[in-house]
């Protein structure tokens, strides 16, 4: 696929097998099975029963690596939950040109609502997790910043966008009250030291079994800075009953609740008024977002 750097790779099976065997030769012989979903920023293969390889589909996201590599060793004594432990760091070769890592499987399955058994009852759990991520100590942790897409950082960052999204949704969306919900998150900002993030709570990287979170996967956009963009799927995912539950569970002001959602509306806009490329079926997606966002500001104002 094209990457950020105008970089075409195809990542498939027979790559996988090609770096395995010239950089890791004592697991040649595994199995390979491709992974899905495959997920936007990486390629996920099963390597055997029990190892994972995840390729970087794109420049962009090539930093993730390193940052998993070092990160997540020193973040999973302290969670509540299994994360990725990494077993390799694959360098570029083979006609790919970027690091790449080797992981210990995880069992579970993607966190679809139809796989999830009482959904307030996960979002219990995983308010649990995201509060023990913001205990752990953040000495030396990378700040937020373009390499991350500013996860942790300044909505101010994404301000561009949202005006334009605005511009093109005039006549799709409720832009008054999209706007009032922009310019609010705005003028609050994060009055606490800073805290880890995980950069992409979305639930393709959220995994159950038996209808419970077991499982937080993707680690790649971690920083530590404002836990606002962690807040996403309250509006994703959860609503009413299960978005009251994950609200009461994590203990955030009302500030980073604002932020949170200005998040989730930045994204949700920018996919519906067609500033980055998405499918029709993620785009019908983003477009119930919205609805929920607007819906879910108007009941509090």
């Amino acid at each position: 696929m094209p990457g950020k750097s105008g970089i075409t790779v195809e990542i498939d099976k027979a790559l996988v097998r090609r770096l395995i065997a010239a950089q890791f030769p004592q697991w040649t012989d595994l199995p390979i099975r491709k992974v899905e979903p495959g997920g936007w920023d990486n390629r996920t293969f099963l390597l055997g029963d029990e190892m994972s390889v995840r390729l970087p589909s794109a420049a962009g996201y090539a930093a993730q690596v390193a940052n998993e590599q070092r990160w997540l060793p020193k973040l999973a004594p302290h969670l509540p939950l299994p994360i990725p432990t990494p077993l390799a760091w694959g360098k570029l070769g083979e006609d790919y040109p970027w690091s790449w890592s080797i992981y210990g499987w995880l069992e579970g399955e993607t966190a679809s609502e139809e796989r999830i058994g009482d959904l307030a009852e996960f979002a219990v759990d995983l308010a649990d997790f995201l509060a023990a991520l913001h205990r752990i100590d953040t000495a030396g942790g990378p700040p937020a910043g373009a390499q991350n897409y500013f996860r942790g950082g300044s909505l101010a960052v994404y301000d561009g966008q949202t005006r334009e999204a605005l511009r093109l949704l005039q006549d799709r969306i409720d832009t008054t009250t999209a706007r009032a919900i922009w310019e609010e998150a705005l003028e609050t900002e994060w009055q606490h030291p800073p805290v880890w993030v995980h950069g992409d709570i979305a639930w393709g990287n959220l995994l159950v079994k038996d209808g419970k979170l077991c499982g937080v996967i993707d680690f790649g956009s971690s920083a530590i800075g404002d836990p606002a963009c962690d807040l996403a799927i309250a509006w994703t995912l959860f609503r009413n009953e299960s978005r009251s539950a994950f609200r009461t569970a994590l203990p955030l002001d009302g500030g980073t609740w604002t932020r949170g959602r200005a998040w989730t509306l930045w994204k949700a806009m920018i996919t519906v008024s067609g500033q980055i490329g998405r499918s029709a079926a993620e785009i019908a997606i983003s477009a119930n977002v919205i609805d929920a966002v607007l819906a879910d500001y108007r009941t509090e104002t």
